[in-house]
């Protein structure tokens, strides 16, 4: 089985293709968490799992190749087992299934970039809505495009965006079909120098009232800092501090909600990740990539 997770295993075919690889990558985690959301019930309320230790281990196959004509693929397949937690929203995601899954396939050329991933496709204009089954972007001139579809009868089953950058400006407009209508958003950011940027996004979810929302946000000698607030009275401010490998971030909203996270490099692809909420919420623990 250690032989199976070497870094790189490269395979040479002759037949209509230049060149194919295959890379296989592992990964591991283990620790303890305390008070977190359990996604794995189907309650209407919020329930807290049980205090424990969650432990987990995958192996990825990742897949490349190209074509005599100059058209790259690739496609991926992952094998997980264990349990798992989300340390970004601090949920507690339960057991996998212990099974092979299957990642995206693309294909990529002159054309753009043409993709197949059953579910696995997040929707352009919210990651929340239905996720898509097929997506294809391509570049005209100076503006990137994107469309994504699901095949099921969702109401939200296609969504799309645009991309434009000049000058140090980044223009992203993203929409999505919905039950109640159209929803889009706009975002304009712009980069004052290497250390500040201000971003502001107007969002328009069908049925509702728009939200217009500015960011401020400046990294200097480790120390991050981002402030944003919107016109439906709602703010964040998020603080960050990097050094060697060392990283501490707090974040806080208007509802008096905060989180503290803590990550440190180990060395030899090992990571050490702890993270407290307002709500008792913790976890500690470690994770390997092999």
């Amino acid at each position: 089985m250690k032989k199976l997770l070497i870094a790189t295993t490269a395979l040479v075919a002759t037949a209509g293709m230049a060149a194919a690889d295959i890379t296989i990558t592992g990964h591991a985690a283990a620790g303890i968490h305390s008070g977190l959301d359990d996604v794995t019930t189907t309650s209407n309320t919020t329930d807290v799992a049980a205090d424990g230790i969650y432990s987990n281990a995958g192996v990825d196959f990742t897949m490349t190749g190209a074509t005599d004509n100059g058209i790259s693929f690739s496609a991926s397949v992952n094998i997980d087992a264990g349990t798992e937690i989300d340390s970004g929203d601090f949920e507690f995601d339960g057991a996998d299934g212990g099974t092979a899954g299957l990642g995206a396939v693309s294909m990529t050329g002159s054309f753009g970039t043409l993709t197949f991933d059953n579910g696995g496709i997040d929707n352009l204009y919210n990651g929340d809505f239905t996720s898509a089954d097929v997506s294809y972007s391509t570049t005209v001139g100076a503006v990137s495009l994107s469309v994504a579809h699901d095949t099921s009868t969702a109401a939200d089953a296609n969504s799309m965006s645009a991309g434009y950058a000049a000058s140090g400006m980044t223009f992203t407009l993203a929409a999505s079909e919905g039950a109640a209508g159209t929803s889009s958003s706009l975002t304009v950011a712009y980069a004052l120098n290497d250390t500040v940027s201000v971003t502001g996004k107007t969002d328009q979810v069908a049925g509702a009232e728009s939200v217009q929302t500015v960011t401020a946000s400046t990294t200097l000698n480790g120390v991050s800092v981002a402030v944003s607030s919107a016109n439906n009275s709602t703010w964040d401010v998020d603080l960050g501090y990097t050094a060697g490998g060392f990283a501490l971030t707090y974040g806080v909203d208007e509802t008096d909600g905060w989180t503290a996270t803590a990550t440190a490099a180990l060395g030899g692809g090992a990571t050490f990740a702890a993270g407290v909420d307002n709500n008792d919420s913790t976890y500690a623990g470690v994770s390997f990539a092999f």
